[in-house]
């Protein structure tokens, strides 16, 4: 019997420990599939674009990848091209990280009193609904065409998405939850720590991948209005002269500004949730 029960008892448990390798295999392969998918899906779409350029699509209004290769080559390797790189590249960090400040500062100053909220929330939405590149003219009136225009640009376009995020967040925050933490004795950091932020977390990581691209996009608007150097100055320049090369070359940089920055995001969006014990949610659960 003893042999038996044994048998049993061992049989499950190298069953079980074998299941991770074999579902760490099938994940490694699925991961590979997709890579080499979105590789081929690119290189068919360069070869495309190569071939139709000319023939189908006019050369001077695409260019071809070859010279957009060589635009690129060019960019890299001058120092006016990494000026505009770095002057970019400082203006959307500085941008999005004052943008965050201050969108979470009011998420959590209009979440925390919920009649100041009341009575501000229109006025906020009211702001929102402006276009943020409109306003691009008036930065531009106070803070003239240096970095501190396209940075506040940037900022704005930032800020509203947080802000929204971490407000709608507290709203929503289970007021269940709240009550049970001060029935057992817990004070306001008990409740920030168990409950406020675990809540806040994804909506604010959804926001900060949101706003990203805002950034982006806020400070390539103000080169491209008033600007001495930055990616978006050239970009304007290069639309001016009809250079449809330089012009690929630099959208490519700005995709590799968006790619750099959302990784980025999504390791501190993973670490963070690890920390909080909230990252194992986010698995499906196994049926049966």
């Amino acid at each position: 019997m003893a042999t038996v029960t044994q048998k049993a008892v061992t049989e499950p448990e190298t069953e079980a420990r074998g299941r991770p390798a074999k579902k760490s295999r099938a994940g490694g392969q699925r991961t590979a599939t997709v890579i080499a998918l979105r590789v081929l899906v690119i290189v068919v779409a360069v070869a495309l674009w190569q071939m139709m350029s000319g023939p189908v699509v006019p050369e001077y209004a695409v260019s071809k990848p070859t010279e957009v290769y060589d635009a690129l080559v060019d960019m890299l390797g001058s120092a006016t091209g990494w000026t505009d790189i770095r002057v970019t590249a400082v203006e959307v960090l500085a941008g999005f990280g004052l943008g965050v400040a201050a969108g979470t500062v009011m998420g959590l100053v209009l979440g925390s009193f919920p009649l100041l909220g009341r009575v501000l929330e229109p006025l906020v939405a009211a702001l929102n609904g402006i276009p943020k590149i409109a306003l691009a003219p008036l930065f531009l009136l106070f803070f003239g065409i240096g970095p501190w225009s396209k940075i506040t640009i940037a900022m704005t376009g930032v800020a509203f998405v947080v802000f929204y995020n971490v407000y709608l967040g507290l709203r929503l925050r289970e007021r269940e939850l709240v009550e049970v933490v001060q029935v057992m004795g817990g004070r306001r950091h008990h409740v920030l720590g168990y409950v406020t932020i675990p809540t806040l977390a994804a909506p604010f990581f959804a926001a900060l991948k949101t706003g990203g691209p805002l950034a982006i996009l806020g400070v390539i608007g103000g080169e491209f209005i008033a600007s001495s150097e930055g990616v978006g100055h050239e970009l304007f320049t290069a639309a001016q002269n009809l250079d449809a090369a330089a012009e690929f070359a630099g959208l490519i940089v700005l995709v590799a500004f968006t790619l750099a920055l959302n990784g980025v995001l999504s390791a501190l969006d993973t670490y963070a949730l690890k920390c909080l014990g909230l990252a194992a949610r986010r698995r499906p659960q196994p049926k049966g």
